[in-house]
């Protein structure tokens, strides 16, 4: 029975409770009457006199079941806001309260509830400071292992035991970017599947390797390479993640819960090491032949001391032909190795003042040179290959010592426009500039380390150059080297914001299992959701109007992924009726140029791929998607949640249910309206502070939510 019709049949009571009462009253009367008396009795309930009282008493009773129903109806919408403000104070928003119904009695009851709310608001606020205080020390662990995990060149993705993404870091995107993948791209989202970005039949070889090394109680890993779309090859390590298993006996067992994935471009290595093998076979073929003809050659001669001058000429032309093809081959894998060596050169940014030091400590060390030093900026940054240069720099210093007995060098680092000025200088006898040049552009070496690489080299990877110069007031020479400053972005950074860094980390799914039981049988707290919005030409779908903007977040675990979202504009290759530029502001020159929905319509698919829609008035937008099924062929087959359907559930007496109004009731700011990424957002806060109220009526799961929608008034609303 419906509640207005409860309060029909309560108001209906007293007035038939009269009239039986007044019909038993009669009946006992007309009992204990003889017959003289109810010849009385009779003649007072004449027809003229039953119609009398009947026009008198039906009005009479007719006014009293009007005014108990009024009152019943009143009573019954009062309790039934004050029942559903109680529910939002115990649920979500402890600072609502409670309206006062005018009622004397139930104004009463209206303080004493928003004095109880107020004192449930102070014991929670003291709860909440309480547990901030505990959870301190565990949230600044959990900031610096996502710093960490954040910086990390390695391309890092941490997956459950089912392949579904638990933690990822930038470097991955970034990596599948440089390969032109942006299908894999599109797959990196917390609780999307890895087998979406790598080969299944890969990951599962390695998993089964480490569960062979397990069963023997040993610790392993697994490593493979695998092809990407565009040729290239990436190295995956594979790692496990192990946790507690409960046991019958004994203590818990460990097991793997999950795995760790380390993602690395090797093609470079590969093809530089495939070129390396190829040199040295060709070389090793090559000297084998030289050598062999070189050797024949010498045996004859010596064999044949009497040789006549042609012959012996023609056998030491040949050892010359093959001595200068051997020297050649020589030169050319030298040559190689030390292009690739400056190919392969890392620049990092590093302070200058810490540079110089390890210039200081590697010359004291190694050629026991008094080394003199300037002070150095400490804001001044380069970007180098510290290595190779201080190697560069200490050669030098170990040549003057040994060539022109120098006993102590300075150094000296400034800053100079986009360079930087380094300079060795000593005092002594001036240098020769062929000789300074022979210095730039031979190998160097430092206490019998040899290298394949020139100063003039060193200095051509990091785009400076070098030379040598003599100060003739001063009697001082110096080798000046030119290197790059880092940019100003690097010098200014220091350290990475933790508040607003990413957030790309999830461990509590790792005890989830995503691909088990019917979506409509599973918890609304356990799904994975995309939250989307729609900005359009106008509000008639079937009448020609189209998409012009698209946004999206995701929902995993609970949480809104601020940092996963989806944004596009539309080309909808017509016009936008001027009352919905006065709502969204999007005029057609800003969507000049803009990809067309064709294009934009598989990438949020993509994005929305594995997860249930969710919407406010998602009719509406859904509409505009079905409607184009045909000529994208992209078909949303996913289960669709309205959070203006679930609001009318858990609140069916309050008359708006508007964005606005709905997010003012929960206590959400609505911030960014009406775009459609600014929309969905504040729809997704909506829908999360939605759950515990669907809860409290007894909502939970997937199906029961879409049940309870269907049951609305709101549901009969078509576009």
């Amino acid at each position: 029975m419906t509640p207005r019709a409860s309060a029909i049949v309560a108001a209906s009571k007293l007035p038939l409770a009269v009239l039986l009462t007044l019909c038993l009253v009669i009946s006992l009367l007309w009992a204990d009457l003889d017959s003289s008396g109810r010849t009385a009795l009779a003649s007072v309930f004449t027809a003229a006199r039953i119609e009398l009282i009947a026009t008198i008493l039906v009005p009479a009773l007719g006014c009293l079941g009007w005014t108990m129903f009024r009152i019943t109806e009143r009573a019954r919408s009062s309790s039934m806001r004050m029942a559903e403000s109680v529910r939002l104070i115990a649920r979500l928003n402890s600072a609502n309260r409670v309206a006062r119904p005018g009622s004397t009695d139930l104004d009463a009851l209206a303080d004493a509830i928003n004095d109880l709310a107020a004192e449930r608001a102070r014991l929670l606020a003291e709860m909440q400071a309480l547990a901030a205080q505990a959870r301190n020390s565990v949230e600044q662990e959990r900031n610096r292992f996502a710093a960490i995990i954040s910086e990390l060149d390695q391309s890092v993705l941490v997956c459950n035991r089912e392949g579904r993404i638990l933690l990822y870091n930038a470097a991955v995107s970034t990596l599948l970017a440089r390969h032109g993948n942006d299908q894999a791209v599109q797959s990196v989202g917390l609780g999307r599947s890895v087998f979406g970005i790598l080969d299944r039949n890969f990951i599962l070889h390695a998993l089964e390797t480490i569960e062979g090394h397990a069963a023997r109680d040993e610790r392993g890993s697994g490593q493979f390479v695998m092809a990407t779309v565009d040729g290239r090859l990436l190295r995956v390590n594979v790692a496990p993640v192990l946790g507690d298993a409960p046991s019958n006996v004994g203590a818990p067992q460990p097991t793997m819960t999950g795995f760790v994935l380390l993602l690395s471009d090797v093609t470079e290595n590969v093809d530089s090491d495939t070129r390396s093998v190829a040199l040295f076979q060709d070389l090793v073929e090559g000297t084998r032949r030289a050598t062999a003809s070189i050797r024949a050659a010498i045996e004859t001669i010596v064999a044949h001391p009497d040789l006549d001058a042609q012959r012996r000429a023609r056998f030491a032309s040949i050892i010359q032909t093959e001595a200068v093809g051997l020297s050649e081959r020589l030169e050319k894998l030298s040559s190689d190795i030390s292009l690739r060596l400056r190919q392969r050169w890392p620049l990092e940014e590093m302070r200058g003042a810490d540079l110089l030091g390890l210039v200081v400590r590697r010359i004291e060390r190694r050629k026991a040179l008094v080394v003199a030093q300037d002070p150095v900026d400490p804001r001044l940054w380069l970007r180098v290959d510290s290595f190779t240069l201080v190697q560069a720099i200490s050669s030098l210093a170990g040549r003057l010592q040994e060539e022109f007995a120098v006993r102590d060098v300075k150094i000296r680092l400034n800053g100079a426009d986009q360079h930087a000025q380094f300079d060795l200088s000593w005092k002594g006898v001036p240098m020769s500039s062929e000789t300074a040049f022979n210095w730039q552009n031979d190998a160097f070496t430092l206490g019998g380390e040899d290298s394949p690489l020139s100063l003039a080299q060193v200095m051509h990877r990091h785009g400076g150059e070098a030379w040598y110069q003599r100060d003739v007031p001063t009697q001082t020479n110096y080798f000046r080297l030119l290197l790059p400053m880092a940019a100003e972005s690097a010098v200014v950074r220091g350290r990475p914001s933790l508040s607003s860094r990413p957030e790309f980390y999830d461990f509590d799914l790792f005890y989830r299992s995503p691909a088990t039981d019917a979506d409509d049988s599973r918890r609304l707290s356990d799904l994975a959701y995309t939250v989307f919005d729609t900005e359009t030409t106008g509000l008639e779908p079937n009448n020609g109007d189209e998409i012009i903007s698209i946004g999206a977040a995701r929902i995993v675990n609970g949480r809104l992924l601020r940092s996963e979202t989806f944004e596009s504009l539309v080309d909808p290759r017509r016009g936008i009726s001027p009352a919905s530029i006065q709502v969204h502001g999007i005029t057609p020159d800003l969507l000049s140029g803009q990809p067309l929905i064709a294009q934009v319509l598989p990438k949020f698919w993509r994005f929305a791929e594995d997860t249930v829609l969710v919407g406010h008035n998602a009719a509406f937008d859904m509409r505009f998607l079905q409607l184009k099924e045909t000529a994208t062929g992209v078909k949303f087959r996913q289960p669709v949640l309205d959070t203006l359907l679930l609001a009318a559930v858990v609140q069916p007496s309050e008359s708006s249910h508007s964005l606005e109004a709905i997010a003012a009731r929960l206590g959400i700011p609505a911030i960014g309206r009406h775009t459609a990424l600014g929309d969905a957002l504040v729809t997704a806060e909506v829908f999360l502070a939605l759950i515990p109220l669907l809860a409290a009526t007894g909502i939970c799961t997937l199906g029961e939510a879409r049940a309870a929608c269907e049951k609305t008034f709101y549901a009969r609303l078509k576009y």
